[in-house]
């Protein structure tokens, strides 16, 4: 699943004119239509020049109104200034400055949550962090060129972050995933094609949604339908297992169309999400 041509490669190493103008965009591009204005603050310096040639102007600085912190960038100097505040009834009750790093890491975070709780799904998350396109560690990153070993590590980085029974969970999807592609070794098209999907995509869109949200946030957090973020990951979860599941007994039969129907099963689930996003 790949996401549109908002995705701008940011990270504390971009040119801080270059790092604001693209934060301000892509945050647009990420946050949900119906609260964007709401929780989105892009103020800018438009020059004379600016004005004439119809230009927006550079951004001067960028506010988040988050889930569960206010997080605001803004140009100081030569470089950046950063800050992270807690609010409580209009009232910040905490401020602090965090390392330009560590800020982008929490804005990942806190636009992912404002996208989970606007969907009342986090999986609405994943679409959120494609379009925001800030480069952060990705610990369940894995490749078509090998996802045996890419599923090994994202089982056992989901055994750190999340609860005993939702890791068991991926660990049975991977399980599955690795013995449908092993059953369709020499096998070409669509059917390989879904299994893989499934196994590079889907699964760590998943965890990387969550595992994204701010922790104390996904812990408390109710949703709009009333369930939890951890709620929401294990109907999310379920599906994945179904849906493997299915791939790999129809694996097993030797049922091309049958492993086909599961994978759709998954495309449809996520396309759902968000229907502007193209299928590898």
């Amino acid at each position: 699943m790949t996401a549109p041509s908002a995705h701008v490669g940011l990270d504390a190493g971009t040119d801080p004119q270059e790092l604001l103008d693209g934060l301000a965009n892509a945050a647009a591009a990420a946050l949900p239509a119906s609260v964007v204005d709401r929780v989105l603050d892009v103020e800018r310096a438009r020059t004379l020049a600016d004005r004439l040639a119809g230009r927006p102007g550079a951004v001067r600085s960028v506010r988040l109104a988050g889930a569960s912190e206010t997080l605001t960038v803004r140009r100081d100097g030569g470089g950046l200034a950063t800050e992270a505040a807690r609010v409580s009834g209009g009232v910040t009750i905490a401020r602090e400055r965090p390392a330009l790093g560590a800020w982008l890491q929490r804005f990942v975070g806190e636009v992912a949550a404002v996208a989970a709780d606007a969907a009342g799904d986090t999986a609405a998350a994943a679409a959120a962090l494609g379009r925001l396109g800030i480069r952060t560690v990705d610990a369940f990153r894995v490749t078509d060129g090998d996802v045996h070993r890419g599923l090994v590590a994202l089982t056992a980085e989901a055994a750190t972050r999340l609860p005993a029974g939702e890791a068991a969970t991926v660990g049975r999807i991977a399980e599955l995933l690795v013995d449908a592609l092993a059953r369709l070794d020499g096998a070409t098209g669509e059917p390989v094609v879904v299994v893989t999907r499934t196994a590079t995509t889907y699964l760590p869109d998943t965890l990387r949604s969550y595992c994204a949200l701010p922790a104390d946030w996904a812990a408390t957090h109710r949703l709009s339908d009333g369930s939890t973020p951890l709620g929401a990951l294990r109907r999310q979860l379920d599906a994945l297992e179904t849906a493997a599941r299915g791939m790999r007994d129809a694996a097993v039969e030797r049922d091309a169309a049958a492993v086909v129907v599961n994978g759709r099963f998954l495309d449809d689930r996520f396309r759902a999400v968000d229907p502007g996003l193209e299928l590898r």
